[in-house]
């Protein structure tokens, strides 16, 4: 009877607190969704007047939407690095630039994730889409070796791919030269093995729907906590999408990806709901990086911020962020300091889980923000370049409202009559001296210096000069994954040892990985 039930779930309730006695609300189940050069203007929620992306919007109404929200780096593998570790992609050696098909390196094994420490504590974990944190031999990187139970995707970037003679369009328009031609065809993953290459870009996102919302359905009907994270290859260059969402934007091309990506939220969202799993996970939307500036109209918008990818300008680092859980967390937007660093310490902090000893942890739990009405318990930011040189630390801080550049630069994923001369490639590497200053609450844009006559203006610099010295000395480089360099053999191949290569990576083939 009733008394009976209520012994039961007290024995429960006092089994878990045992196992996890700092736990806020049991054993959530977590969504990340994760988009691809998804910039600060992009999304309509966030301003852009041509954009529809309904159910983002919707998340973000429901949910809490941040305008100061950034990634850890201008660019993909690192700020996937810090977003899986809650570490900045310095100390796992995930710089400079970004890892490749026959990468060599890889997401270090001493690296906990977000994955592996949930799935310690009894959660199952899937991952669908773009990993980009290394393949390395036998897949050894892959994200199955990483904590994720379940994988289904293309582990790089899409751009790494031949694209020439694949469409991107329905029914057969091709992406064209935007991809090289010197790698094998895009492999889709599944677990282990390549079921599929080259990927067929035209029902990629169905097929990655398909397995998100059976992973959500199937682990909710089975009574596991979940944690799902859904990469996505869109609004990457070049853009795609399937029959559904060709020419169904004003925006062209990249208004179809967006849409793509959109209706791919909501599918996820749907499931959610139908599997009675609504008020029991939480939920969080941000992207890598900036736009990519270099693709003029393809490659996406800052909104009112300054430059884009590759740069540490806001345009490249400051992207959309919504968190989401109904009767947790109150809808609303909020001005605070917040990063991808800090989703894994979230996470930790709800469901209980103490970080690995010794580990530094360059994020902050935002449960006080999310759940309490509270402030951030992030007051600083540390900027650092797409090819950061040890000695140059971080290129930027920003602290509170404030922000100092130290070094500036231009960056090749702009164009070269970009208006805006300080993202151009022509502007070389400089040494701001003093640093520039900037009140970020009042010039987003990062358009008026602060000058020397401003209330303050060297007890402000000062500090940021004390916070980028006290940040880089106790910094510990980890040794480069990308300086390992290169080695074919290691490219994802269907058929292994065929001819001629790599044109002849291509299923019917089954090559596991295992």
């Amino acid at each position: 009877g009733l008394v009976n039930n209520m012994v039961v779930v007290s024995i429960v309730e006092v089994f878990f607190l045992t196992i996890l006695p700092t736990s806020i609300f049991g054993r959530p189940n977590f969504i990340l969704f994760y988009a691809d050069d998804l910039g600060y203007g992009d999304l309509s929620i966030y301003g852009h007047p041509t954009s529809t992306t309904p159910n983002i919007d919707q998340l973000a109404r429901e949910g809490l939407r941040f305008t100061n929200f950034y990634s850890a780096a201008p660019v993909c593998s690192p700020s996937r690095a810090a977003l899986m570790t809650g570490r900045y992609q310095i100390r796992s050696g995930i710089y400079p630039s970004v890892l490749h098909a026959n990468s060599i390196g890889g997401l270090p094994h001493n690296e906990t994730t977000i994955a592996e420490y949930l799935k310690e504590a009894g959660y199952t974990t899937g991952m669908v889409g773009k990993w980009h944190l290394g393949i390395g031999k036998n897949g050894t990187y892959l994200p199955q070796n990483h904590g994720f139970d379940y994988y289904q995707g293309i582990p790089y970037t899409h751009t790494d791919c031949p694209c020439n003679d694949i469409p991107c369009f329905y029914p057969d328009l091709p992406c064209g030269s935007k991809g090289v031609t010197n790698l094998v065809p895009c492999p889709i993953f599944k677990n282990f093995a390549i079921i599929q290459q080259p990927a067929d870009l035209l029902t990629i996102t169905e097929r990655y729907v398909s397995a998100a919302t059976e992973f959500v359905e199937n682990e909710t009907r089975a009574g596991n906590p979940f944690f799902l994270y859904f990469a996505f290859h869109h609004t990457h260059m070049p853009q795609f999408a399937g029959m559904k969402f060709t020419n169904s934007s004003l925006r062209g091309p990249f208004g179809d990806s967006l849409n793509e990506l959109d209706w791919a939220v909501g599918k996820v969202m749907s499931s959610l709901s139908s599997a009675g799993a609504v008020n029991n996970t939480m939920v969080f939307f941000s992207s890598d990086n900036g736009p990519s500036l270099v693709w003029g109209t393809n490659g996406g918008n800052p909104g009112p911020l300054k430059c884009g990818k590759g740069t540490t300008y806001e345009g490249g680092v400051r992207v959309p962020g919504i968190a989401w859980w109904p009767g947790r967390i109150k809808p609303g937007k909020t001005a605070e300091l917040a990063s991808t660093l800090d989703v894994l310490p979230t996470i930790l902090k709800i469901v209980g889980i103490q970080p690995k000893e010794n580990v530094v942890l360059d994020g902050f739990d935002m449960s006080p923000l999310l759940f309490e009405d509270k402030a951030s318990q992030r007051d600083t930011f540390y900027y650092y370049s797409n090819f950061p040189p040890e000695e140059d630390g971080v290129w930027a801080v920003r602290y509170h409202k404030y922000k100092a550049h130290f070094f500036t630069m231009g960056t090749g994923l702009c164009n070269e009559d970009y208006p805006d001369l300080d993202c151009r490639p022509t502007h070389e590497k400089s040494k701001e001296d003093p640093p520039l200053l900037f009140d970020l609450s009042e010039d987003p844009s990062e358009v008026y210096p602060l000058t020397p006559d401003y209330p303050d203006y060297d007890v402000i610099l000062n500090s940021l000069i004390k916070k980028k010295d006290d940040f880089d000395a106790k910094m510990i480089w980890g040794k480069s994954q990308m300086q390992r360099g290169t080695d074919n053999s290691l490219e994802p191949c269907a058929v292994p040892g065929c001819t001629p290569f790599p044109n002849c990576c291509r299923t019917p083939g089954l090559n596991v990985y295992k």
